[in-house]
Parts: structure tokens; C-alpha cells; sequence
């Protein structure tokens, strides 16, 4: 029997003061709900995502798992079962989206628990540094005789590190069933999930938990929890590129994505920053200062310092970006170079040409981008303005200080650019006649 995740992301998450839905904001550059959502995908059949009636950018993010709209926030029992007609006939866990470093082990670990008999319901529970206000799972010969709350709970029960992390696990038939059960008898008027705990124990059904550690159960409800959350993945995400093979020279400095891919024998260097979607091969050195984001650099080459490669930038091996140098939709051939202070978008740039400081590729007219193609073994000089669509081809000779509009053949040399003039003593007769008029 398949069994379902249902995921709560209904929430609008007030305590972040955000206009950005909480199950949207990111972690490594990947929202919390993608990153739940990858975990559960390793553990159970099915997925299930409970939305909001405003919340079409969290369906979209969902996607292309089943989602069902919570029209009114009546609590989160309430939302769980507006999943209910698609919990098939396994089992069912319900998750929430702010919970998303929850690994697929731990889920895995859970599941097994429900399905050893000796439980009608398995939560996940966890040991905080700090237990604060986290309801208290009260054990008894082995399993969960309750959750006490904090408000509810006695000095001892305070006492008591074991806390609730909110995931429970059943068999579907009576998970609907309890969840139909809750009711809304409290302060707040809602219908609460954990109360499942308590109509399970008064069915007569045995409690279990699994504890997990707190780095993967922590919830997130604030900005500080987010930057918390954030700090762990980065430092576990910094120490698995480093044990691929990669050299970090200064690692708490480095800030990953979730999907950066560092091939063995990459060296990066302090203060580099990888957005969604980096691969670099082995070899390759990223210097100081960069900012990388959905881009390619290819064994051996160098980028940096202070560089910046935007999406579709393809940097060839042994290529070099170097300086203030940025890179939009752009290859850089095998062994080319572009080492200082210049913008190359919408390019194509052949092998082991030269790019020379301050070059600039002009992209875009007002109203649509262009593309720019320059050969093998080119030479653009300094401060070349290109103004695209423009092909330069193989071999060929772009002065410094060239504007150039037109195609340039192969093995051509390209002025664009005025004749220089000289005017002996020119100069003096300036300040002289300045002199007179101060």
C-alpha cells in the first residue's frame, strides 16, 4: 500500500513580517517547501501540499505534487484533513512546511516505527539546547502516555528535555478518523493537530516516538530562526564540498547553494558567494569576492577576484574571467581570457581569444537583446565597444578604443574609432590664455 506525506503550508508565518509566504522563504537558495518536499520524496509514495485560498505561488512551488486548498484557517487538524480524500488506504504523515531540514532517514526511520505493530501512531520528537515553550512528550513504559504544553505543564514536567516536533505517522483510516474527532474547545478556537495524540491514547492505541536530532527539527517562525537555519545548511553544506575533494580556504566565509556542485581538486577562495545552479570542474579556481549564479566554469580555468557570472555564463576550461569582470549568457572558449573591468552578455567568444580591459558587448537596443560572436584566437583591445548583433571572426584585430558596428572577417583589423590630431604647443597657448581670463 502507497503511503502519503501531507504537507501543512497553509500558514501565513505573521512573526517573519513578510508579504513572502513562510513555506517560500529560502534556505541555500531553495524555499523551505522544496526542501521538505525533496526530504519526504525519499521516504514516502505520495505528497500532498495543504495551500492556502491565496497562496498560488506556494501551489506553484508544490508542483507537480497534489494540492488542496484549506479555504479557511481553522487550525492545522483542520488543515490536515482537508487532505483526507487523497490519504489512499497506507500510511500518513503529516508534516509542516516550516519543518524542512528533516532528513529522509528520520522519515524513513518514523514509518518503520508506525509499521512495527505495537503503535497506532508514531510522532517525531527532539532535544533542544533549550526546551523553552515546546510542549513536552510525557513517556510511560516505553511510549508517549501525552503531550503536556508548557502553559499546561508542572515544574517536573518542565523539566522533561523530550519535546514534541509536531510530525505524526498512521495508519490512513485512522488518521481521518481522529482528525474528523478534534474539535476546537481551547483559547484560540482551532483544531489542533497534536490533539490526534490524545484521541489515539483514548482509543486505546499505543503511542510511539522517534527521536530525532533538533538541527533537523527545528521549526522556523522568525527571521532569527531562519538565519539559524541557514548558518546549520551552509556549515554542513560547506563541510560535504570540502570532504568531495574541494579546497575552501576559508570556509565560514563561502556561502553554498543547495545544489552548487564542486568537483574534486576546486580550490574557492574567501568571501565567494554561489547562487541556484553553479557547476564547477576539477581544478578550476574561483578567487575572492565572486558572486556565481546558474553558470558553468570548466576544468582549470580561473575566475576572479571580484568577478560576477550570471545566469548562462559558460566559462571553457583553462579560460580566465578575472577583475570586475561580469558574465551574462555567455561562453568563454577553451583557454580565452577576459582578465579586467569589462561586461560580456549575450556572447559567444571563440578559443584562446583575448578580451582587453573595459570591453563592453552592447546586448541590448531598448527593446531586444542581441548576440555577439567572436571567433578563435581573436583580439579585441582595450575599450572596445561592440555593438551587437556583431561577428568578429577568427584571428581578427579590434583596435583599442574601437566602436565597431559592423562585421569584422577573419584575420581582419578593425579601427572604429577617430584620428588622433596633435597640435604643437597647443597646450601652453591653452594655459596662457586661461591665465589671462582668471
Amino acid at each position: 500500500m502507497a503511503s502519503t506525506a501531507v504537507i501543512l503550508a497553509a500558514g501565513l508565518g505573521t512573526r517573519m513580517k513578510s508579504a513572502l509566504p513562510k513555506a517560500l522563504h529560502p534556505i541555500a537558495g531553495r524555499p523551505m517547501l522544496r526542501h521538505l518536499i525533496d526530504a519526504v520524496a525519499g521516504a514516502f509514495d505520495r505528497i500532498v501540499v495543504v495551500v492556502g485560498p491565496d497562496m498560488a505561488a506556494v501551489a506553484a512551488a508544490a508542483a507537480p505534487h497534489a494540492v488542496v486548498v484549506q479555504h479557511e484557517r481553522l487550525g492545522t487538524a483542520h488543515a490536515a484533513l482537508q487532505a483526507a480524500p487523497l490519504f489512499g488506504d497506507g500510511e500518513v504523515a503529516v508534516l509542516y512546511a516550516d519543518n524542512p531540514l528533516i532528513t529522509p532517514g528520520t522519515l524513513r526511520r518514523l514509518l518503520e516505527r508506525r509499521q512495527a505493530g505495537d503503535a497506532g501512531l508514531a510522532l517525531l520528537a527532539m532535544r533542544p539546547p533549550d526546551p523553552g515553550r515546546y510542549g513536552r512528550v510525557i513517556a510511560q513504559d516505553g511510549m508517549v502516555a501525552r503531550i503536556v504544553e508548557w502553559a499546561d505543564a508542572t515544574a517536573a514536567e518542565r523539566a522533561v528535555d523530550l519535546c514534541n516536533a509536531g510530525v505524526l505517522c498512521a495508519a490512513a483510516p485512522r488518521m481521518a478518523d481522529w482528525l474528523r474527532a478534534v474539535d476546537c474547545r481551547n483559547a484560540r478556537g482551532e483544531y489542533y493537530l497534536t490533539d490526534v495524540v490524545a484521541l489515539a491514547r483514548a482509543a486505546g492505541e499505543c503511542v510511539a516516538a522517534v527521536e530525532a536530532p533538533f538541527a533537523e527539527l527545528r521549526g522556523i517562525n522568525s527571521r532569527a530562526e531562519l538565519a539559524a537555519a541557514e548558518a546549520a545548511v551552509q556549515q554542513a553544506l560547506r563541510l560535504a564540498a570540502m570532504e568531495g575533494g574541494a579546497t575552501l580556504t576559508a570556509p565560514d566565509t563561502v556561502f553554498l547553494s543547495f545544489d552548487t556542485a564542486l568537483a574534486p581538486d576546486v580550490t574557492v577562495g574567501p568571501h565567494v558567494v554561489f547562487g541556484p545552479g553553479v557547476t564547477v570542474e576539477s581544478g578550476a579556481e574561483i578567487l575572492p569576492f565572486c558572486h556565481l549564479t546558474q553558470c558553468r566554469i570548466g576544468a582549470g580555468a580561473i575566475v576572479g577576484p571580484f568577478a560576477r557570472l550570471r545566469p548562462g555564463a559558460d566559462v571553457r576550461a583553462a579560460a580566465h574571467v578575472g577583475n570586475f569582470v561580469e558574465l551574462k549568457n555567455t561562453v568563454l572558449g577553451e583557454g580565452a581570457k577576459a582578465n579586467h573591468l569589462s561586461y560580456l552578455g549575450d556572447a559567444e567568444i571563440g578559443a584562446r581569444s583575448n578580451v582587453g580591459a573595459g570591453t563592453i558587448t552592447c546586448n541590448y537596443d531598448g527593446f531586444a537583446k542581441h548576440r555577439t560572436r567572436i571567433g578563435r584566437g581573436a583580439f579585441i583591445g582595450s575599450d572596445a565597444v561592440l555593438v551587437a548583433p556583431l561577428a568578429i571572426g577568427d584571428g581578427a584585430f579590434i583596435a583599442a578604443g574601437s566602436v565597431i558596428t559592423e562585421d569584422v572577417a577573419a584575420d581582419a583589423m578593425a579601427f572604429g574609432r577617430a584620428r588622433q590630431a596633435v597640435r604643437p604647443g597647443q597646450a601652453a597657448e591653452f594655459r596662457k590664455q586661461r591665465g589671462k581670463q582668471s
